[in-house]
C-alpha cells in the first residue's frame, strides 16, 4: 500500500464512519516504532506505522486508523481528545476503533557490533560503537586492544 492509497482509505473511513471529511494528509512514516500511529496537533497530519500493515492484517491497520481519526476529529471540534477523556471513549467505541495497537514484531539486534580483544591479556570488551584504538587501551593491564 503507497502512502496515495493510504490517504485515500483515511479519507474513506473519515466520511463513512465518522460522517466528515479528512482535509489533511495521512501517510505511512517507518520512523515510528513501538506505537500504530500518531496524530500531530499542529499540523493536523496522521502518520501510520507501516508495521500495522505488514506485520498485521488490515482491521488492525483500520483499527488504527480509527484511533488517530478520533483524534483528529474530536481536537478540530475542540473536545477532549486524549485518551483519558470521556468524549474520546466514547467516540472511539462508537466507530470501533482499537484502543490499543499492537507491539510490533522487533527485528533482532545484536546488542553489541565490535568485539575488541587485549593483545597482552586476552580481555574481551564488546561496544555498540567503534573505538579509536590510538587512544584506548586495556583496563585490565594498558595494553594494546584489537578488533577482532
Amino acid at each position: 500500500m503507497t502512502d496515495s492509497q493510504l490517504q485515500q482509505l483515511v479519507e474513506q473511513i473519515s466520511v463513512h464512519e465518522f460522517h466528515r471529511a479528512f482535509r489533511h494528509r495521512a501517510f505511512f512514516n517507518a520512523r515510528l516504532r513501538s506505537t500504530g500511529g500518531r496524530y500531530q496537533l499542529a499540523s493536523h497530519n496522521i502518520d501510520i506505522n507501516p508495521k500495522m500493515l505488514t506485520d498485521f492484517d488490515e482491521a488492525t491497520l483500520i483499527g488504527v486508523i480509527k484511533h488517530e481519526l478520533c483524534h483528529y476529529h474530536l481536537h478540530l471540534t475542540q473536545q477532549g481528545y486524549q485518551h483519558r477523556d470521556q468524549s474520546f471513549k466514547q467516540l472511539l467505541a462508537q466507530v470501533h476503533g482499537s484502543r490499543y495497537a499492537p507491539k510490533p514484531k522487533q527485528t533482532t539486534t545484536l546488542a553489541y557490533r565490535y568485539t575488541y580483544r587485549c593483545q597482552r591479556c586476552g580481555q574481551v570488551y564488546h561496544r555498540k560503537r567503534r573505538l579509536n584504538l590510538n587512544r584506548y587501551a586495556c583496563g585490565r593491564c594498558q595494553g594494546p586492544i584489537k578488533l577482532v
